[in-house]
């Protein structure tokens, strides 16, 4: 380790007197105020910015840039993450490539996967959100699965509002759900929902056009653009 990066940051040690590992440590941006716990491991050029504090045992994977957050123990940031005053507990995974804005707390043992961005909201124990999705302003409790392609639509223009859905619900993907909005306990959304009304726990809520298939469509129009 280099004599610039030790003065750099504040390595915590166990009663093992093992520490931080930092690997090739001349690529990696640490500022004097960051924090880092026993036994975590810091890959190539990564950046971990203000008053930023990891916890022992994390692993932060390279390309990740990390700004004034708060990370539990066990925690592992996969490639090319932003994290920016957010808080992520003990157990959960992030990215890659995901994004959490400011205000952002994810839970115990939650996933946050691969571009998703989040924004001042609340993730809780368990919970994932595992591929390209926008949560802002949301609550989304314990266990629920957040399916690929779901949106929070927060902003009308003028005034920004909360998504609240319950613990063990279920959303389908390339959801959106229209906030102000609730989802219960357990509820499910079927796959490219638009949800604008509250969902009562245990329930399902599905809103899209039934499917039209005309046999033979295709194959007449073709014919018919291949007529003289």
């Amino acid at each position: 380790m280099s004599e610039f990066v030790q003065e750099e940051f504040t390595v915590e040690t166990n009663s093992k007197g093992t520490g931080t590992t930092i690997q090739r440590p001349e690529t990696c941006v640490i500022d004097a105020e960051v924090e880092i716990a026993a036994d975590a491991v810091i890959e190539p050029f990564v950046q971990l910015l203000g008053r930023t504090k990891i916890g022992a045992n994390c692993l932060i994977r390279s390309y990740s840039v990390i700004e004034d957050c708060t990370l539990g123990d066990n925690v592992l940031v996969l490639q090319s993450c932003v994290l920016t005053e957010s808080a992520v507990a003990d157990g959960a995974k992030i990215g890659p490539f995901a994004h959490l804005r400011p205000g952002s707390e994810i839970g115990e043992e939650a996933h946050v996967g691969n571009f998703v961005e989040t924004k001042k909201t609340r993730l809780g124990k368990g919970a994932k959100a595992n591929h390209l999705t926008y949560l802002g302003d949301a609550e989304v409790g314990e266990r629920t699965n957040i399916g690929a392609g779901t949106i929070t639509c927060n902003y009308d223009g003028v005034h920004k509002s909360i998504t609240r859905i319950g613990k063990d619900a279920f959303v389908g993907s390339d959801s959106t759900l229209v906030a102000p909005v609730e989802v219960g306990d357990g509820a499910f959304i079927g796959a490219s929902s638009c949800i604008t009304q509250n969902v009562p726990a245990d329930a399902l809520a599905v809103s899209r056009t039934r499917q039209i298939v005309k046999e033979g469509w295709a194959a007449a129009r073709r014919a018919r653009q291949q007529k003289p």
